[in-house]
C-alpha cells in the first residue's frame, strides 16, 4: 500500500465540501470548557432561529428559510447538522433539476392553467347567482 492511493481523487463525493466538525476558533477548541460553553451557545442560538422559524410557518413570514438558516447556524458547530444540511440542499438540488424538466414543466403548467380555470369558472358561477355583495353590508 502506498500513501498515495489515501489521497482524495477528483470523483471523491466530498469535493467542494467543507470538512465535518467545529468550526470555532483555535483559541475556543484549545480550551475544553470554552469549547463546551461556546457549543451550547451556538446550539441556544440554532434553537431560538429555528423556533422563530417554526412560527414563522404559521404566521407571516420566511419559515422554511429561517428554519434552514437555523440548520446552518448548528451546522457551524454540530457534524449532525452538518449531515442533515448536506442532505438537505442535496435534495433541493434534485428536486430544482427535476422542476428544470421540460416534461415535468409542461405537467405543472397544464395542472395551474385548469386550476385557474376551475377557480374562474367558479368565481363567475358565484357572481352571476349573488352578485358583488360585501360581507358587511349584507342585509337580512
Amino acid at each position: 500500500m502506498n500513501a498515495e492511493s489515501d489521497e482524495r481523487t477528483p470523483e471523491s463525493p466530498n469535493d467542494g465540501e467543507a470538512e465535518l466538525g467545529s468550526r470555532a476558533p483555535e483559541f475556543i477548541k484549545a480550551r475544553r470548557g470554552l469549547h463546551l460553553s461556546w457549543q451550547v451557545g451556538v446550539f441556544i442560538v440554532g434553537l431560538a432561529v429555528i423556533g422563530a422559524g417554526i412560527l414563522m410557518l404559521v404566521f407571516p413570514g420566511p419559515g422554511w428559510l429561517v428554519i434552514f438558516a437555523g440548520m446552518a447556524i448548528w451546522a457551524t458547530e454540530f457534524v449532525w447538522a452538518q449531515i442533515v444540511l448536506r442532505w438537505t440542499k442535496r435534495k433541493v438540488t434534485e428536486a430544482a433539476q427535476r422542476a428544470l424538466d421540460p416534461k415535468v414543466r409542461r405537467r405543472n403548467i397544464t395542472l395551474t392553467v385548469i386550476g385557474v380555470v376551475i377557480i374562474a369558472a367558479l368565481l363567475g358561477w358565484y357572481l352571476w347567482k349573488f352578485g358583488i355583495v360585501m360581507p358587511w353590508k349584507i342585509d337580512e
